[in-house]
């Protein structure tokens, strides 16, 4: 064994380990001391990237079965049950403090390691999405002119990655706020499809087998990366430029046929898990964890890129493209052939024991000898102070009323004009979203992005949320309406909304305010996903989303997957026809808390949020998933952020047809209010009344508003050639985010 360490504070502290934690790694350990190597092990297994010890206890009462659920939280990625024999695996994750550190390497890995997370499955990927949250984009402040770097990096990063990895991006989400100023949200989603029957999963069991190292060279690119992505930041973060991965898209494409090959080879592989975070030390210890095994690694065969690399390095690198297999002995040549052919390297380096330890050696000399279970069992679960924030004194009691009236033309068209409103084709077109040719609803096209299951003749739809200014006001609330938008989009596709993967990020845990926002979001989502029966399958915790003190917003970011069970009947978001109905279901209620209008008009985000009508937003899925089976609708988009005049108008920009609506209402202002459970769908006329009398059997109120067709966008008191309205949504984004090129 190699020797203790002589500084011990100093070491804990660049390791961000406590003298508590290391009196409870010296007691796993026996007594002795750990040395370097030890260290670094117990110092990326418990980190909050990890170890999830801040928020564990918030995460355990998630619910995460139905009768659809293969496969819930705690593998590589969340499994469900589509029919056929088939199943759709799907999670989020978050690469976060590396892209705003490094925003092109940042943005791809994140994408390369959710792709991985997808195939270590056994499936293949054929969707991607992104949720992005960044911070002032507007003028010639240094901060503005950064965070347009930082989208033009993040988005090319994204586009990189996923065109060569031949993975269409379909859609996904982007707003920006100032509390995004010094910690940008990069939010990768992937679903992937594989039979039900051919699931594979990271686990590491059956003594004497081989555990086999796949993919690229280790480096030390990415040393102490989740470590990294566990603090704060400060005005020197970007000197931590080395802690970021740099990814190889085509070495991965290598890596998913190799391995979906591998799969095909029966009885060969017992389990496989990514290298992601923490590198080869998050694999091998969860590999072995699940089962009780122990594991001995001989890090000198590991392939190395770089000379004199050390077991330190080779233990928490986080270089990109690498995949940890437990083979069944006698059947390693079998699995060299499959990488060697696909011109990856390929080692056994180890073996599963009966011992319950990690051993690791070097060149023969044991480097490491410590029992597996407890570094991942016995990682510290915090019960950090909460404290309700002081702000919600300020914010809360203030209402649309406390601020000076406004033309409601001029709102509309201020509102329209916001980066949060506007099309974002700059972003998308640069991604491929037609690759795989199963695509049917893609970004752009509004509400939730689909593909065709072309196995099944059944379509998946999935669709990226999080209102971060209703999660300020309101953690609970908003965290439950992000839960509840993801899936009223879903519903507007004609799909049954099934499911949701999570992605939880959040400023600072050690502030109690920040531990409040997230104990109070999380019960927002148990109460949703329960009251909507769409279980919690896989996600990732991100917190530390802090600069200098100052913490992002709350966000909870949540995609939500659903079913449609014909490929045919994907119900459109925009107009289709001339002389069609146009019909608003649900109640306006004239409801601005946390909303654009208060945003974009006063720069404020203030207001309380009403309580959440489950019932009458599950018979609006209904109306919307049954009226689109038989037929009775022509399209159909949820009323959100800006309320009845910018969901109009992107419908009637997207069709390129204008609409004359008019709505009966309290206040005239109330078009651009944000009350819940409501959606506008265009009918034919000889429909019309048999949708009206669904939905009063659904207790839904309904209400014919006006006709499509047209040159002009007109809602009541405000009006828009559609020509323009089209020319501020197509054009706008492109105008701000290019101004400095």
């Amino acid at each position: 064994m190699s020797q203790p360490i002589e500084d011990i504070e100093e070491v804990l502290k660049a390791h961000k380990l406590s003298l508590a934690e290391h009196d409870h790694i010296k007691q796993i350990l026996d007594g002795r001391e750990p040395n370097i190597v030890e260290i670094g092990i117990f110092s990326a297994m418990w980190s909050e990237h990890c170890s999830y010890k801040s928020s564990k206890k918030y995460l355990n009462g998630f619910p995460t079965k139905a009768p659809w659920v293969i496969q819930g939280p705690g593998e590589n990625a969340g499994v469900i049950d589509i029919g056929d024999g088939m199943a759709a695996v799907f999670k989020m994750e978050s690469h976060n403090h590396p892209s705003y550190i490094e925003p092109f390497q940042g943005a791809a890995t994140g994408v390369g390691g959710i792709l991985r997370d997808v195939f270590t499955m056994g499936a293949r990927p054929v969707a991607n999405l992104n949720a992005l949250r960044f911070g002032n984009i507007h003028g010639d402040s240094e901060v503005a002119k950064y965070q347009r770097h930082l989208v033009r990096g993040v988005v090319d990063g994204i586009g990189s990655y996923g065109n060569c990895m031949g993975v269409p991006t379909i859609g996904g989400e982007m707003s920006f706020d100032d509390s995004y100023n010094g910690n940008i949200l990069v939010n990768a989603f992937a679903l992937g499809l594989v039979k039900s029957d051919e699931i594979f999963l990271g686990i590491a069991e059956g003594i004497g087998n081989s555990v086999m190292y796949v993919g690229s060279k280790t480096g030390r690119d990415g040393l102490g990366g989740a470590v990294m992505s566990s603090d704060s930041f400060t005005e020197e973060s970007k000197s931590l430029r080395p802690t970021v991965q740099v990814g190889d898209p085509f070495t991965e494409k290598l890596l998913l046929e190799a391995c979906l090959e591998l799969f095909q080879t029966k009885d060969v592989v017992v389990g496989i898990q990514d290298m992601g975070a923490a590198g080869l030390t998050s694999s091998a210890f969860e590999m072995a964890g699940k089962s009780g095994a122990g594991m001995i690694m001989h890090l000198d065969q590991v392939p190395a890129r770089e000379d004199g690399m050390t077991p330190y390095d080779f233990m928490l690198s986080e270089s990109q493209e690498r995949m940890l297999i437990c083979a069944k002995k006698g059947k390693e040549q079998e699995i060299i052939d499959i990488f060697e052919k696909w011109d990856l390297d390929v080692a056994v380096i180890g073996e599963v024991t009966d011992s319950g330890n990690m051993e690791l050696f070097w060149h023969g000399d044991k480097v490491c000898d410590m029992p597996i279970d407890p570094v991942s069992e016995e990682a510290p679960i915090l019960d950090r102070p909460t404290k309700r924030p002081t702000y919600l004194d300020e914010v809360n009691p203030k209402t649309v009323d406390d601020y000076s009236a406004i033309d409601d033309q001029e709102a509309f068209e201020r509102l329209l004009s916001s980066v949060e409103v506007v099309d974002k084709a700059w972003v998308y077109n640069q991604y491929d979203s037609m690759v795989q040719t199963n695509t049917t609803k893609s970004a752009g096209s509004l509400d939730a992005s689909t593909i065709r299951v072309k196995e099944s003749g059944k379509a998946l739809s999935m669709s990226s949320d999080c209102n971060p200014r209703y999660c300020y006001i309101d953690p609970y609330k908003g965290a439950a309406l992000a839960v509840v938008e993801s899936g009223r989009n879903v519903a507007m596709s004609g799909a049954r909304p099934l499911a949701i993967t999570d992605c939880l990020n959040f400023g600072n845990p050690e502030n109690p305010e920040v531990m409040w926002q997230f104990a109070q979001a999380c019960e927002g989502i148990k109460e949703a996903c329960l009251k909507l029966t769409t279980p919690v399958v896989s996600g990732n915790v991100s917190l530390y989303n802090e600069t200098n003190g100052e913490s992002v917003y709350p966000t909870p970011t949540i995609a939500m997957v659903g079913l449609n069970e014909d490929q045919e009947k994907v119900l459109p978001s925009s107009f289709r026809k001339d002389g069609n109905e146009i019909l608003l279901v649900g109640s306006t209620r004239g409801e601005f808390g946390g909303s654009l209008y208060i945003k974009e008009l006063f720069g404020d985000t203030v207001g309380s949020l009403a309580d959440i009508d489950y019932g009458s937003e599950l018979a609006l899925w209904s109306l919307v998933i049954e009226a689109n089976a038989k037929g009775l609708l022509t399209s159909a988009k949820d009323v959100n952020v800006g309320g009845i005049a910018i969901a109009l108008s992107k419908m009637s920009a997207v069709s390129n047809r204008g609409a004359d609506v008019s709505i009966e209402l309290a206040n005239s202002r109330d078009i651009f209010d944000e009350s819940q459970g409501r959606a506008l769908v265009e009918v034919s006329p000889s429909d019309t009344d048999s949708v009206i009398s669904m939905a009063e059997e659904l207790g839904l109120s309904i209400a014919k508003v006006g006709q499509v067709g047209g040159d002009i966008v007109k809602i009541n008191n405000i009006e828009m050639p559609l020509d323009k309205v089209k020319d501020i949504y197509f054009g706008k984004f492109t105008e701000v985010i290019e101004q400095d090129l």
